[in-house]
């Protein structure tokens, strides 16, 4: 559906020439007839294909790993283990993906001394033939020593629980505990006097909630291409969120200089943050080094993706909130425990500002834990962390609402946040469009439309997400024709060349026809952060403006030799330039100035003003009481995106983001054995939604210009997951009366309820 802007800004929004517009992406007809080339579509001469053994065990040591079969086959051209990797530095570094500890980034790649979970990387292999490689992975023999597996929190916790690492100390806010733990570390963040605000309460809601192991869903699998040179030199061809993420993983573990490190980006299947961390690219490194500098290309399946590769974190959740009987809140307490997989590393840290952030509240406490379990390490998912804890508040603040007789969009404005409010973690909001948002929705026809019928609900959440800058680079080079060369090295998941070239083209004052966007490699762009944190359209779109700018102030000087004025009295007027009776276009000053010298600029930018992002939401749900199964009938969201640079790569990326909330929301889920098994590792049984589960989903942009850019821009990609867990629990809560605290609200889970509801016991 259409977008319908809203704008709160107190004076009219400036009349931009492309932002706001809607061209074709640069890259969509490759894409659409089949002619771009991805991860597992590269071929190079004399290439090997390459396969991982990975563990049929949760938790094991590891006695002795035989390869001498394997290696013997006709065919096999490398074998490698953990042996053959460096001893990673026992040091925690910011790699592009949060910081790790190294020694545990490399033990994730290849299994040491234990394997952790089930598909634990324990040996990689290279052969000329795909099935030449899986007979070798069948002749390595793997002697175990099975441990009891960890799968959960509560299990993680219990004071005799059999230790994953058995260095792990708890980091307590700085302070390490002398005794080894599953728990990694322990945040806070308080302000007021918890309890003495809980007093001043008419009411008070204590509730419980638990959300299960999720997927980012990415529709291509990991695929890495890496060639070693004779001279030492490696180039990696990979599908990856940040090219110089995996540069500087690849140079830690394999102890390389990242001078001898080129890393070559292909198109990309998604990501969603689960394509930043390497499991793939140092292997194909080893094999190729270990088989003749040979080129090895590796690509998971979809198992080895589900087993293998980040998930987002399952949770335990406690929420406790307090209100007096108008509706104010008194106080708000949160005690998060997340599962962080093998390694520390969990989204605790996001998850305890995304908690409380959209509510004004001077008296709270949040206490986040990051716990170590028998299940693939995690790694970020759109907003990591955010979904998990939004169920749970949101949920809380619904039944805060209906008992005190509030309506639920009325409770929120009660609380909202504004301009100069503080986060949990204390620190203050900038200009925000939150209080816009929730009035949009209650304007909204969805929200003032009834809702009729039996066993139908509505729902309203809302989410916040923090955003971030991050640091990019970016070149424009000056053709004679008049159209610029805009080489980036933000990978493009989700039409960020568009919507940087957008920005260029508004900063130059050209067409958006004339920007002609490129990625680049590691070796041909300066260094740029990931794809991720909702990011690139906010920070590459500001080395685009400052290009823009630069690129302008070069022509001006040039034009006033050319012309023999100062170069105060050129300015830019319409498409061209000026000065006194003299006038040229764009296209004739970029003839004009090319004449005796190339013109290219470049820029390096770290932007600090990313700006929040708010989305509220509102569903209807219908649930059949006979099978539990939830239908979405009608949804809607209101995002504040500060400036919609491209409105339809907004509205998808809002569209796209209550998709996967709605997975996550209603079916999807880790399925474990009491061996620590996936039970569910391909897409027949790890179940997604698909457009036949869907409605047409609504988008309203609000626009409350972001100050810290240029445009008013503000990161749209990952807010929109937050809300709709809490947003359907709401809506499945008004139409049964039951309110569910596990994620997901699959059918049995639903249908459990409504049961024990009733008091009826199908097996009574």
């Amino acid at each position: 559906m259409p977008s319908v802007p809203a704008s709160s800004s107190e004076t009219a929004a400036p009349a931009w020439r492309v932002v706001g517009t809607r061209p074709v992406r640069p890259d969509g007809v490759d894409k659409v007839t089949g002619r771009a080339l991805y991860g597992a579509d590269l071929s190079l001469p004399g290439m090997l294909t390459g396969r991982v053994l990975r563990s049929p065990l949760a938790h094991a040591r590891i006695k002795k790993i035989d390869t001498s079969a394997a290696r013997a086959l006709p065919g096999v051209r490398a074998v490698v283990t953990s042996a053959d990797l460096p001893r990673a530095a026992d040091r925690i570094e910011d790699l592009g993906e949060g910081a790790i500890n190294l020694r545990y980034l490399s033990d994730n790649l290849l299994a040491g001394e234990k394997v952790l979970y089930h598909g634990h990387a324990i040996a990689a292999v290279a052969a000329t033939s795909a099935s030449i490689a899986e007979q070798a992975l069948a002749l390595i023999r793997v002697d175990y020593e099975p441990l009891a597996p960890v799968m959960t929190v509560t299990e993680a916790l219990k004071p005799d629980a059999p230790l994953l690492l058995a260095d792990l100390h708890t980091d307590r806010m700085g302070q390490r505990d002398a005794a080894p733990s599953n728990v990694a570390s322990h945040l806070r963040h308080e302000r007021g006097k918890l309890e003495e605000g809980f007093r001043k309460a008419a009411l008070i809601i204590d509730r419980r909630f638990r959300t299960e192991t999720v997927h980012q869903g990415y529709i291509e699998p990991q695929a890495a291409t890496a060639q070693v040179q004779a001279d030492g030199q490696v180039t990696i061809w990979s599908s990856t969120q940040g090219i110089f993420a995996v540069r500087s993983q690849v140079a830690e573990v394999l102890g390389l200089p990242v001078s001898q490190i080129k890393v070559v980006p292909t198109e990309i299947g998604g990501g969603f943050g689960g394509k930043i961390s390497v499991y793939l690219e140092p292997l194909a490194v080893l094999l190729s080094r270990h088989a003749g500098f040979l080129p090895v290309r590796l690509v998971m399946s979809r198992t080895e993706v589900l087993t293998s590769t980040g998930p987002t974190s399952g949770s335990d959740i406690r929420i406790r909130i307090g209100a007096d009987a108008e509706g104010r809140l008194t106080a708000m307490q949160a005690e998060l425990y997340y599962e962080a997989g093998a390694y520390p590393g969990s989204p605790v840290g996001a998850a305890a500002v995304v908690s409380f952030a959209p509510y004004a509240c001077d008296t709270m406490r949040v206490d986040g834990y990051d716990v170590v379990v028998n299940r693939p390490r995690a790694s970020a998912y759109r907003a990591p962390g955010g979904t998990n804890v939004a169920f749970a508040v949101e949920s809380v603040i619904d039944e805060l609402a209906e008992s005190l007789d509030l309506d639920p969009i009325e409770m929120r404005l009660i609380n909202a946040v504004r301009e100069g409010d503080r986060r949990p973690d204390n620190l203050p909001l900038s200009k925000i469009g939150y209080v816009e948002c929730l009035q949009a929705l209650r304007q909204s026809d969805h929200y003032r439309t009834p809702l009729t019928g039996r066993h139908r609900g509505r729902g309203v959440a809302c989410g916040y997400w923090g955003n971030w800058g991050g640091q990019s680079s970016a070149t424009a080079v000056l053709n004679s024709d008049g159209s610029v060369g805009f080489n980036v090295a933000s990978t493009d998941i989700g039409g960020s060349r568009a919507s940087l070239a957008m920005q260029l083209a508004e900063s130059l004052g050209i067409d958006y026809s004339q920007v002609k966007p490129r990625i680049g490699d590691t070796d041909s762009v300066s260094y740029n952060d990931v794809t991720g944190g909702s990011r690139t359209t906010f920070a590459t779109g500001w080395a685009a403006y400052e290009l823009g700018q630069k690129l302008s102030a070069e022509l001006r000087q040039r034009l006033a030799l050319l012309w023999e004025v100062p170069v105060d009295t050129v300015t830019r007027q319409g498409d061209g330039f000026a000065a006194g009776e003299k006038r040229v276009g764009f296209a004739e000053a970029a003839r004009l100035a090319c004449e005796d010298a190339p013109l290219m600029v470049s820029t390096t930018v770290h932007p600090k003003g990313y700006g929040a992002a708010f989305s509220v939401q509102c569903a209807d749900v219908e649930v059949d009481p006979d099978t539990g199964k939830v239908t979405v009938l009608r949804y809607t969201i209101v995002q504040d995106a500060g400036k919609a640079v491209h409105p339809s790569y907004v509205e998808g990326q809002m569209q796209g983001g209550v998709a996967q909330g709605i997975g996550w929301a209603l079916n999807e889920e880790y399925v474990y054995n009491e061996k620590g098994e996936l039970l569910n590792g391909s897409l027949l049984d790890y179940r997604m939604p698909t457009a036949c589960d869907l409605p047409m989903i609504d988008t309203v942009i609000v626009e409350v210009p972001n100050p810290g850019h240029p445009y008013g821009v503000r990161g749209v990609g990952e807010v929109n997951i937050i809300p709709p867990a809490g947003t359907l629990a709401n809506a499945i809560h008004r139409a049964t009366g039951v309110r569910l605290t596990a994620l997901p609200m699959s059918p049995p889970r639903v249908l459990a309820a409504l049961w024990d509801k009733s008091g009826y016991s199908p097996f009574a």
